[in-house]
């Protein structure tokens, strides 16, 4: 008997628990059906609206100086003085050093000596002639001897000259090849002048371009050795040929740089500006979803997410020509796209 009421006791508390557990189970179904599961999707949003995007070509190059030129020793000699540094600008004529030319001021003097003797000669032989006491020989030889030497006089002039070397070109002074005391021989290198005013960026465009480039367009160049800076500048000149070797053709780009940070050498990524669409609709570029050839944003309207294909036309920076499938107005989800489908709930988020 006493075994009989230890297992009725033990089912009657089991099936106490039972209706409990029951009971809570169709409480919680109750709780959760009278709340909204339904979930929002965070987004950031720009709007549609006019604006002007302009097309580029682009390209890299390597600047170059549009004048350089190697100055030479024009005559042999000890350097005396350094009158210029690497880095100075010079302006054309200017002198850059000095070189001894004691002896060459002498010898100067000494042609001039001699051709004053000359000149004196061919006068008296002159009025000899004129008068008919020598022969037109005589005559012809005076004047002869006498031009020879002029002429002589003014090759040591010369070289006196050229024992101050100077500038050919303006520029700025990119190498410096000798030190005072150095003996220098006639055509020896002794500078390199740059003239970085302007600087050149030669491009070589594929032929199927050429229709895109004229002289005189716009151009924007950024150098990597600069980061965050842009150089404004203007196509030059265009080559009328095609290399056949290489299917291009030379551009070249006149680069400007007031503030002369640029230098030869430099290596730079350029953008050719070969149309612009003025007043046209545009949108962050980051809005555009791209899938096999389709082309599409999300538009938010009402709180809720719609789908649309759109057609693209240029891309200019951040921003991106919209041709059909939106608005002026409309608002177009830049981030947050990847949760989204149509007409889901969004909220959007702003910063």
């Amino acid at each position: 008997m006493k075994w009989k009421q230890v297992g009725l006791s033990a089912l009657s508390i089991l099936f106490i628990a039972g209706l409990m557990s029951n009971c809570r189970g169709k409480m919680h179904s109750e709780e959760s059906e009278g709340k909204d599961t339904t979930q929002t999707i965070p987004v950031e949003v720009s709007t549609v609206e006019f604006g002007d995007v302009a097309a580029y070509y682009s390209s890299t190059a390597t600047l170059e100086a549009e004048q350089e030129s190697e100055v030479v020793a024009k005559v042999s000699g000890v350097v005396k003085t350094l009158m210029v540094e690497e880095g100075d600008y010079v302006k054309a004529g200017q002198p850059l050093a000095q070189l001894d030319d004691e002896q060459l001021a002498l010898e100067a003097k000494r042609a001039e000596a001699t051709m004053n003797q000359r000149m004196n000669e061919y006068r008296r032989n002159k009025e000899l002639f004129e008068k008919d006491l020598v022969s037109v020989e005589t005559y012809d030889n005076a004047r002869f001897v006498y031009e020879n030497q002029r002429a002589n006089y003014e090759l040591t002039k010369l070289r006196l000259e050229y024992a101050t070397i100077k500038a050919p070109i303006g520029g700025v002074v990119s190498r410096r090849m000798i030190k005072v005391g150095n003996m220098v021989n006639t055509n020896q290198p002794v500078f390199h002048i740059s003239d970085f005013s302007p600087l050149l960026a030669i491009l070589h465009v594929p032929e199927h371009e050429m229709s895109k480039f004229q002289v005189g367009q716009q151009t924007v160049l950024r150098a990597d050795a600069i980061p965050g800076e842009t150089y404004q500048g203007d196509i030059l000149r265009i080559s009328p040929t095609v290399d056949p070797a290489t299917g291009t053709f030379k551009v070249t780009v006149a680069v400007n740089d007031a503030s002369q940070r640029l230098k030869p050498g430099m290596f730079g990524r350029l953008q050719v500006v070969y149309d612009t669409h003025h007043n046209t609709l545009t949108m962050p570029k980051e809005a555009l979803m791209s899938e096999d050839d389709s082309r599409a944003v999300f538009v938010i309207r009402d709180g809720m997410s719609f789908r649309k294909e759109v057609k693209p036309g240029y891309v200019n920076g951040s921003k991106i020509e919209i041709l059909e499938g939106l608005e002026p107005g409309d608002s177009v989800v830049t981030i947050g796209q990847s949760s989204l489908t149509d007409s889901s709930l969004v909220e959007v988020v702003t910063y």
